[in-house]
């Protein structure tokens, strides 16, 4: 990338607080999300150290934690290859999750269970990936409870608890209203406190 090119990203994302012509304010989101429709690749990797938390996060509520890391960088790459449809910069949080979504549908659409399971199965065969299984058996039973929630509790669980990312930050990333972020969270605690306290 040349000296220009860097500037001229640097400019438009220090004017987070930009405004239009109009006199709308432009979010560093939306101008990293412009600037990598036009071939920008620094500002998509920008966008990829902002948004990888949640992509990850929607992956971990709906296939293996073995698979989650493969299909994060499978998801990048979709949206790297999508990116100049992507009509409304400011949806960019919005349609990576549905890429998300949609990848992890496709997952399960493929994939097939190839061993039966009996009585015999080790940790590690339960794990599917031949690793043993994390010692923090606690973690892994918690996840394990977050996994049958109903999805948008599920999503949003782990975007807070396992992601660490805040209320306004999932509803800001994911295109979530941050009414609809308080319930889901409020919500799905209160399931997931009745199912482990079962």
């Amino acid at each position: 990338m040349n000296v220009g090119t860097c500037v001229e990203v640097h400019t438009a994302i220090v004017g987070i607080e930009s405004v239009t012509a109009s006199g709308a304010h432009v979010s560093e989101d939306t101008v990293l999300a412009s600037a990598a429709r036009e071939g920008n690749r620094d500002a998509f990797g920008r966008l990829y150290d902002r948004y990888s938390r949640m992509v990850h996060g929607i992956l971990l509520a709906r296939v293996p934690p073995r698979d989650v890391d493969d299909l994060v960088h499978d998801v990048f790459l979709l949206a790297l290859s999508r990116l100049r449809a992507l009509r409304d910069t400011a949806r960019f949080g919005a349609w990576l999750a549905a890429i998300a979504r949609n990848r992890a549908h496709d997952y399960h659409r493929r994939t097939r269970v190839v061993s039966e399971l009996t009585k015999d199965l080790s940790t590690e065969e339960l794990d599917g990936a031949g690793r043993s299984v994390p010692s923090d058996a606690e973690a892994v039973t918690v996840l394990a409870v977050i996994r049958t929630l109903p999805d948008a509790y599920r999503e949003t669980l782990i975007l807070r608890l396992v992601e660490g990312m805040t209320g306004p930050e999932i509803a800001e990333r994911t295109g979530l209203t941050p009414g609809s972020v308080r319930v889901n969270l409020h919500r799905g605690m209160h399931q997931l406190r009745d199912r482990l306290g079962k």
